[in-house]
């Protein structure tokens, strides 16, 4: 029998500051740009009840761990759960099982935030975010630990929403941030535009941005979903966090390419390249560069093992036992 640490999302929440999961997943994504295994997302669908069951994973070698996400969406219950199982990337021995819910906004904010580090200009201090959600809070926390923003506006279509977002995170960060009325609003004279929507058809026209600019999209990870519109795409050096990922369910990449716009030789670098230094991001001032950030298992392994070591540093969590093969898969 091996033991292994069982985390809750009670246990997990608040456990690790936004800046110490950007740390985190930057070393991540390091180590894929120089050979880390990772696949992206497999995704089953189901009729009736409809929901989907989801499962992507990652080795990360230095950090020493690997493991991923599966998680359930919809079906009768019209929830979702998030599980991630932590490996040790040298035994093999199971580390930690986590309830993943609550680190999800979290990781996915800090993988945003890496791509912004690695592809907005440095002096970049005003920020669009379209979305006001849980999603949207972490993309916002985490940027702010990348870049000195001064000014953010945020746009949703559902007006109380947008305004309660802007008051939370006016008293969270330092950063002024204020709603606006129309996504045109708040891309004009962004330095950064973020989405974080579910989104089935482009939330801005990308004729609207600014030579220079830069866009982090996270929210396009199925077909026929696409935030972005052609124009964007093809205005942007485009950098996918996988490249096998922008041609399976990067909506918006997907929708320029069957439209003629862009074809697959416009995938600059997948993200982990441009992070360890393999291939260079931004060339000039005033290009526009894109992050298409789908969701992997490498920011997912990155944070969990993070959250993992806190953990037993604190004395958190309860034991698990599980049966090696070894000794269990017997027959009898």
């Amino acid at each position: 029998m091996t033991d292994a640490l069982f985390l809750t999302s009670d246990d997990v929440a608040g456990l690790a500051t936004p800046h110490e999961h950007v740390e985190a997943v930057r070393k991540g994504y390091r180590q894929r740009g120089a050979g880390a295994p990772a696949k992206p997302r497999t995704t089953l669908p189901n009729g009736e009840p409809a929901g989907m069951l989801t499962s992507y994973s990652a080795i990360l070698p230095e950090t020493g761990a690997m493991g991923g996400y599966m998680y359930s969406a919809g079906f009768g219950a019209g929830d979702a759960w998030f599980m991630t199982p932590l490996f040790d990337a040298d035994s093999g021995e199971p580390l930690a099982l986590i309830d993943g819910a609550s680190m999800n906004p979290f990781k996915t904010g800090a993988v945003g935030a890496v791509g912004v580090d690695a592809l907005a200009r440095e002096d970049a201090t005003k920020l669009a975010i379209i979305g006001s959600g849980a999603q949207a809070r972490g993309q916002l926390k985490a940027v702010t630990t990348v870049r000195d923003i001064e000014t953010v506006s945020v746009y949703s279509p559902t007006k109380e929403s947008r305004e309660s977002f802007a008051g939370e995170m006016n008293e969270a960060l330092d950063a002024s941030v204020a709603a606006v009325a129309s996504s045109a609003a708040a891309v004009e004279d962004a330095e950064i535009v973020i989405t974080a929507t579910t989104a089935s058809e482009p939330v801005f026209d990308g004729d609207l941005l600014e030579d220079g600019a830069h866009v982090t999209a996270m929210g396009q990870y199925h077909p026929k979903k696409r935030e972005l519109d052609a124009t964007t795409i093809e205005r942007a050096t485009y950098v996918p966090d996988l490249r096998k990922r922008a041609t399976q369910d990067a909506g918006s990449f997907l929708a320029a390419l069957e439209s003629g716009a862009v074809t697959e030789d416009h995938i600059h670098a997948e993200l982990g390249e441009v992070v360890a230094g393999e291939v260079v991001g931004r060339e000039s001032e005033n290009e526009i560069t894109l992050f298409d950030s789908g969701g992997t298992g490498i920011e997912t392994v990155a944070s969990a093992y993070m959250l993992y070591e806190k953990a037993l540093d604190e004395g958190l969590g309860s034991t698990i036992s599980l049966s090696p093969a070894s000794e269990a898969l017997t027959g009898e």
